[in-house]
């Protein structure tokens, strides 16, 4: 993996993140790839679609996510994020405090980076 590939991966996620916290949905969107798999750390599947309506519905209101990263590999035009997600958020109303392992997953089409995978698992102790 080079150097820019694990900048450019890392911009990107925090554009994600940035994205979704200011409620800016075609940002978003813009970076997904249109089969994205967003599982949350309750279990929940959503894809882009279901996703997005959840987020601008209100469903899913994003206060504050603070998201370490740990390791980004780069194999061929897949990358692999392993970090934290750390949020501030209402979910179904209810405000909520997450501590979350997750994992990022990223692949390269037509030379453009797009946000493919997200499974958070809840942070033991």
């Amino acid at each position: 993996m080079t150097a820019d590939n694990a900048e450019i991966i890392r911009t990107l996620e925090n554009n994600r993140f940035d994205a979704i916290v200011a409620r800016d949905f075609d940002k978003f969107a813009e970076l997904a790839h249109p089969d994205l798999a967003y599982t949350h750390s309750n279990g929940a599947l959503d894809t882009l679609s279901s996703y997005l309506d959840k987020c601008k519905n209100g469903y899913y209101v994003y206060h504050q996510i603070d998201h370490p990263i740990d390791t980004i590999t780069v194999v061929g035009d897949t990358a692999v994020v392993i970090g934290e997600m750390n949020a501030d958020l209402t979910a179904g109303g209810v405000r909520k405090q997450l501590a979350n392992r997750s994992l990022a997953v990223w692949t390269r089409v037509d030379g453009t980076w797009k946000f493919l995978a997200y499974q958070p698992t809840v942070k033991q102790g």
